[in-house]
């Protein structure tokens, strides 16, 4: 055999070799040939009654043919009373055409239960009694009352002048169909609104109309209004104008306006939290599926009610924000918004291990040509490992950290890839004159932590069941945080995983703290401890006001309309945007 052909089954040859086994049985072959009999009987009832002159045949027919007794009667080597009951269906068939039959027609009850068994009408399908269950736009609603809504938009566009609504009166339209406040810049924008500064009331209700007719929930609806022509999920790009609306109205986002430069950045942050949550399939497409699972809509619908979008920390909050732009500030140096393997292990003063840097840019949680290209990671990039690493117990958190830890992709992590990652914080704690665990007791601690089903291995539902992942990860890659696991005993850690109710995450938790801190360093000029005050370039004097922002809560009126927001691609030029 040629060097690197693998072996495969012939299917059919085995399939032939049982054939010809199960057809050289005795038993086998007894039942063939009675079936075959009872077959053959019909053709001689007719060739009986064309030779119904013959005396001969009418007489042999007269007579029991012993030949048609069941074969269990006969012996193997009985001889049958003439040729034709011995001989093979092919060789009678073929003595017919040669000359008469030997005997007359024979009819047995057999023949009728095989006739009227082919008669018997076939049941009905099952899957006619099965109702639909499967609805990807929503289940159809029979109370909407499309006319209706369709009269009370045509009142709502009668108000405005020459029936025209423009980007501020489609909170009132929003309304009138029925949707939260800021689904005002998707349905502006479905019905052509972007391109024509205005929407025309047929325009509008031919739209919505058609929205209607084809989407029964929410979710249907909204992904109907943002997504492309001719697709049926939601990328990064199509959220852009959604936000924009957002920002530029939005009164917790009101002191921005004399900040326009950071609305992308914003932006794109809210955008990675929304596919960090919702896109549970890491497919880089949001289905409505996935968007009726989430909260998404309902933190929409909140932002309505509340003024303060800091309230609002599952993905709009300007403070998380605001935490982890300054993070990310203080490791891009070269400040292009593209930071390497380097940049990246100052983060936490060197916590993390060099071998899950590594493991990061090696493109197991990360999208892009940059990082395969150049060995570096986007802002985007740097929101889901801040995100992943400051709350290691979320399920897109375990998942990311486990695509890193698993070396070999097979969905498990074997006691060698544990060992490859504990072998560097040994090292670490050696240098740090700190006796390190023997690597055998840690497996042991973390076996008993995580209880894997299969012996040796630990998977992915395995440690989303474990409610101490942080723990276990930590144990591998973040010295800084197991030096803090270790002075800790179990039964608090516990106690923390367990507490229900109101109670923070890890991430809410993390991004208050910084925030905190953050803003006392600012206020009390911490970055310059030289003594004298350094000259601030022209754009960090165009910011300063924007230093503490939320602590100021400035309110003022809402901006303008922007151009084009850029979620990757930033130009970097001599007034590069330090963090506000």
């Amino acid at each position: 055999m040629p060097p690197g052909k693998v072996l495969q089954p012939v299917l059919k040859m085995k399939v032939d070799e049982l054939f010809l086994c199960w057809l050289s049985e005795s038993s086998t072959q007894a039942m063939l040939r009675d079936c075959l009999r009872r077959i053959q009987m019909p053709a001689r009832a007719e060739r009986g009654a064309g030779d119904a002159e013959q005396p001969g045949p009418r007489l042999a027919a007269a007579a029991p043919d012993p030949a048609w007794r069941p074969r269990e009667c006969e012996g193997p080597g009985a001889p049958g009373p003439t040729p034709a009951s011995t001989a093979l269906p092919v060789g009678a068939a073929s003595s017919a055409r040669s000359g008469p039959p030997v005997r007359g027609p024979r009819r047995s009850g057999g023949t009728r239960v095989v006739q009227t068994r082919k008669e018997e009408p076939l049941p009905p399908a099952a899957s006619r009694s099965i109702p639909t269950f499967y609805f990807p736009r929503g289940r159809p609603q029979d109370t909407v009352n499309i006319d209706a809504v369709i009269t009370k938009i045509e009142r709502t566009f009668a108000q405005f002048p020459h029936e025209r609504a423009t980007i501020e009166d489609m909170g009132r339209v929003a309304k009138a169909c029925g949707c939260p406040l800021y689904w005002k810049g998707p349905l502006f924008c479905s019905a052509g609104g972007e391109r024509t500064g205005s929407v025309s009331v047929h325009k509008f209700v031919a739209m919505w109309r058609k929205v209607l007719q084809n989407c029964h929930d929410d979710a249907a609806k909204f992904v109907h209004l943002l997504v492309s022509p001719g697709c049926s999920y939601l990328v990064q790009e199509d959220f852009v104008p959604f936000l924009q609306d957002v920002v530029n109205t939005h009164p917790g986002l009101a002191f921005l306006k004399e900040a326009a430069e950071f609305h992308s950045r914003y932006i794109t942050t809210v955008i990675q939290r929304i596919f960090y949550t919702v896109n549970r399939s890491w497919s880089g497409r949001i289905t409505c599926a996935e968007l009726r699972r989430s909260t998404f809509l309902q933190n929409v619908a909140l932002l309505e009610e509340e003024a303060d979008i800091n309230q609002l920390t599952e993905f709009f909050s300007y403070e998380h924000f605001y935490v982890i732009y300054c993070k990310f500030w203080e490791l891009d140096t070269d400040h292009d918004l593209l930071i390497d393997a380097q940049d990246l292990a100052r983060h936490n003063d060197h916590a993390i291990s060099t071998k899950m840097i590594d493991r990061i840019f090696s493109g197991a949680v990360t999208r892009g040509k940059k990082v395969q290209k150049e060995g570096k990671i986007s802002y985007a990039d740097f929101v889901w490992f801040l995100i992943s690493e400051e709350d290691k117990k979320t399920p897109t958190s375990i998942e990311y950290w486990f695509r890193c830890m698993d070396l070999d992709g097979d969905g498990a992590l074997s006691m060698f890839e544990l060992e490859y990652f504990y072998e560097e914080q040994c090292r670490r704690l050696d240098s740090m004159a700190i006796e390190a665990l023997p690597f055998e007791d840690c497996l042991c601690q973390m076996l008993d932590l995580v209880k894997p089903q299969t012996e040796g291995r630990i998977t992915l539902q395995d440690l989303k069941r474990c409610k101490l992942a942080n723990v276990f990860f930590d144990t591998f890659f973040n010295i800084e945080k197991y030096l803090d696991h270790e002075q800790k005993e179990q039964a608090s850690l516990l106690r923390e995983s367990d507490s229900e109710g109101p109670e923070l995450s890890d991430w809410e938790r993390f991004a208050a703290e910084e925030y905190d801190i953050l803003v006392a360093e600012e206020a009390a000029g911490d970055p310059w401890e030289d003594g004298y005050e350094a000259e601030l370039s022209p754009m960090e004097q165009k910011l300063s006001a924007l230093r503490s922002p939320l602590a100021q809560r400035p309110f003022l009126e809402a901006p303008g309309s922007l151009g084009a927001v850029e979620l990757y691609e930033y130009e970097c030029g001599d007034d590069e945007l330090p963090p506000s």
